[in-house]
């Protein structure tokens, strides 16, 4: 296998939902390589999530094809495709509270593996996540930041070589963010094909390879951070004046949205 073709490819993707008038997702076309933390960065309504989906087979893919590893997502059976890609999504809920272990041991469930192997990979999930304290208490207990951590726990039990994580820094306070960003940074440096969907530019910058921008549906710029996160470019795509500068600390771009009393996004 090439390297082109490890990790997740993205070839021209249009994703369409019913009833829609225009495609959530337009002919975008990136990679996520091994070795390297993506990131997929926009607007909100600029097609994040949608291409997401379509990787899982949740959302109506119309054109285009994802690959994981050379193999089209949409050909593997879905206990293979779990076995190569795992997801943390934006929204989800058990439909009862459940243990927290127990739902981290759902991410073992395309293995086939003697008790004790599960044991272990669940309990090493849980302290590279920071939730081993958590590991007792029931689902609907946790707050939105320990449920984010559990997420990601479940995500990491699963083993799988692609982590594929939404908006994993929603609810979490300054410290988890970095712990978090800090995490995908080590699995990517570990070899992991690692694509995150954030919101937050600035630890983006600080810690990804590659950044997508997406705007509209279509990708707007795409390179490393300082290639991207260009003043212009970015006030174009989130309509917002703004300053980019240079973090004095670690070097990399930072985004500083400037106040305008009374404006609202066009």
């Amino acid at each position: 296998m090439t390297a082109a073709a490890r990790g997740l490819v993205f070839a021209d993707v249009v994703v369409r939902y019913p009833r829609a008038a225009e495609a959530a997702v337009r002919g975008v076309r990136f990679a996520a390589a091994p070795g390297r933390l993506t990131a997929l960065v926009g607007p909100n309504g600029s097609g994040k999530s949608s291409t997401v989906r379509a990787l899982l087979g949740r959302a109506p893919l119309v054109a285009g094809r994802i690959t994981a590893d050379g193999d089209d997502v949409a050909g593997l059976a879905p206990r293979e495709r779990a076995r190569r890609v795992a997801v943390v999504p934006q929204r989800e809920s058990p439909a009862f509270p459940i243990a927290v272990r127990e739902f981290v041991a759902l991410g073992r469930f395309a293995w086939d593996e003697r008790a004790e192997a599960t044991r272990i990979a669940i309990e090493a999930a849980l302290a590279r996540a920071d939730a081993a304290a958590l590991a007792d208490r029931d689902t609907e207990s946790l707050s939105g930041g320990e449920w984010q951590r559990v997420r990601v726990a479940r995500a990491l039990a699963q083993g799988a070589p692609t982590v594929v994580l939404d908006e994993p820094t929603a609810f979490l306070d300054v410290a988890h963010e970095m712990a978090v960003f800090e995490l995908l940074r080590a699995l990517a440096d570990d070899g992991r094909t690692v694509l995150v969907v954030s919101h937050q530019l600035n630890l983006v910058a600080r810690f990804a390879d590659h950044v997508v921008l997406l705007h509209r549906g279509e990708v707007a710029a795409q390179g490393p951070p300082a290639a991207v996160m260009d003043g212009p470019t970015l006030e174009r795509v989130y309509d917002w004046p703004l300053v980019v500068s240079r973090d004095p600390a670690v070097g990399a771009p930072t985004l500083v949205p400037l106040r305008v009393p009374g404006r609202r996004p066009g």
